[in-house]
């Protein structure tokens, strides 16, 4: 458990349908099991400004060019933000645009979203070193973008741990360890 003491951290990421995001981050760092993960919730960010809140209609029609997205709270004395960053590529495709499997659209990006100065860093780092170790021998380039977060909207309660609540609800065929 993380004492009022340690700071906590904020990552973000979209990589495609937040509902697979969340599971396998979930899956692999469970917040029960003390991984660093401690709480998690998908939403929308890096699209249009607006008075009100985008809706899951609105994001999906790709008028506002958000990302589905997860927000990550964890502990960085448990869990580095670099481990996260590389795991964020384990599990989906970063070498397509706008695409995971047969979702497309702007909302199904690759996209870190950093919340810092050190998170902008780290994450071009550990791209680099992903490309080399993973995509380069492979003739493959990664796509992802890597971008300051902006405007944070929480998708609707339905949308919130949806595929543990609905076991066999749609997996996107890219949300799974690739290496």
């Amino acid at each position: 458990m993380t004492s009022a003491s340690q700071k906590l951290e904020i990552a973000t990421f979209a990589a495609g349908c937040f509902w697979g995001v969340e599971h396998i981050f979930l899956k692999h760092y469970p917040p029960s099991q003390n991984k660093g993960i401690l709480k998690t919730t998908v939403g929308y960010t890096g699209g249009k400004d607006a008075p009100v809140a985008p809706s899951y209609e609105d994001v999906c029609s790709g008028t506002t060019n958000h990302a589905e997205a997860l927000r990550i709270e964890f502990d960085p004395s448990v869990v580095s933000y670099d481990e996260l960053v590389e795991f964020f590529y384990r599990t989906h495709d970063p070498t397509t645009v706008n695409r995971q499997g047969w979702d497309a659209g702007t909302q199904y990006r690759s996209v870190i979203f950093t919340h810092s100065p050190e998170q902008t860093t780290v994450a071009k780092r550990v791209t680099e070193e992903v490309q080399a170790k993973h995509f380069t021998p492979k003739g493959e380039n990664i796509v992802t973008e890597i971008l300051e977060v902006g405007l944070w909207h929480d998708a609707e309660l339905y949308h919130q741990l949806y595929l543990f609540k609905n076991p066999n609800g749609y997996h996107c065929s890219t949300h799974k360890l690739h290496w």
